[in-house]
């Protein structure tokens, strides 16, 4: 079996520690063993990729990259006004398909306003992590809080915070998957990832 390579196109600093290891974390539950290549990141902000020919760009850079062989996923925040990941992130995927060959598998995912929401659901399994309160408990509507990190630094001690550069891949590497699943966002991105590594695993 040749190796599984995945080019990732992400918005922040942060998120090129953490996709890396959801990834693996992912690529985990369909084999212990499987390991896939995670290319360094290119980073993209959401309202760049957004624009007339610039997700087309970066996904044609990812693919170039890949050498034709792999997958290319595109994680980004959906939060800006009427942002919907439901309706923007098919937009978007459709747009990659006018630059990418048919057989280079490409998930375009969209959390609902950050990234961080996705801790948000899943919040219990990250008790006592990174300065968290031992009863930390999960919002009603994760997916619902504009300002996901603004909320995990409201609950870390005083003069702590949340920093994404420190913080966001720690907390990927812990948080419960299958609880995060509640929120839709990430149950798209779980199932769109599993399906692209086990597609590429197979060829």
């Amino acid at each position: 079996m040749t190796s599984v390579r995945i080019a990732a196109i992400v918005e922040g600093h942060g998120e090129c520690e953490a996709v890396p290891i959801l990834v693996r974390r992912i690529a985990l539950d369909i084999d212990p063993g499987f390991v896939p290549l995670l290319l360094p990141p290119l980073r993209v902000p959401a309202s760049r990729l957004r624009k007339e020919g610039e997700i087309e760009r970066s996904v044609d850079f990812a693919a170039r990259k890949l050498q034709g062989r792999g997958g290319i996923l595109v994680i980004a925040d959906c939060d800006w006004p009427d942002g919907c990941p439901a309706k923007d992130g098919p937009a978007l995927f459709n747009r990659t398909r006018r630059v990418v060959r048919p057989d280079l598998p490409v998930a375009v995912i969209l959390a609902r306003m950050e990234f961080e929401a996705w801790f948000l659901a899943a919040a219990e399994s990250l008790r006592g992590k990174r300065g968290l309160p031992e009863n930390l408990e999960a919002p009603d509507n994760p997916e619902g809080i504009r300002g996901a990190k603004q909320w995990l630094s409201d609950r870390m001690p005083q003069g702590r915070g949340y920093a994404e550069t420190e913080d966001q891949a720690a907390l990927a590497a812990e948080f419960d998957m299958q609880t995060a699943r509640k929120s839709d966002s990430f149950d798209k991105c779980y199932r769109e990832i599993i399906g692209m590594l086990r597609l590429l695993r197979e060829t």
